[in-house]
């Protein structure tokens, strides 16, 4: 059950970041979330859209292990998007801004280690 928890709330985290950057990067909310400027934002909302669009599939594939009836293909499902989340997060930690690491990859080898102790 807390491992199921745990994959539901990374997969919500998602599922936010997705909306912060595909509907909310120009805005205030979205300036402040990723430290940018009006211009800087403008000028890169395109990409940050995809890059939502990517964070939207990770939190569905989430949801794709949680609903998975068999439980067992479900928790691999599982371990795939968090390992997915984990290397993610790891990327962005060194290119983007450290703490990343402990916004995505910290939260996903939790949830794995929950997962594969489930």
């Amino acid at each position: 059950m807390i491992a199921q928890i745990l994959v539901g709330l990374i997969a919500l985290l998602h599922l936010y970041i997705m909306v912060l950057e595909m509907f909310l990067w120009t805005t205030p909310r979205g300036l402040k979330a990723f430290g940018q400027t009006r211009e800087s934002a403008e000028a890169s909302k395109t990409l940050a859209a995809n890059q939502g669009l990517y964070n939207g599939f990770l939190a569905a594939g989430l949801i794709w292990g949680l609903v998975q009836p068999d439980r067992e293909i479900g928790r691999q499902i599982e371990m795939f998007f968090l390992a997915c989340v984990a290397v993610a997060g790891l990327y962005g930690a060194v290119t983007a801004k450290r703490s990343i690491l402990f916004v995505q990859t910290v939260p996903a080898v939790v949830a794995m280690i929950a997962v594969m102790l489930a």
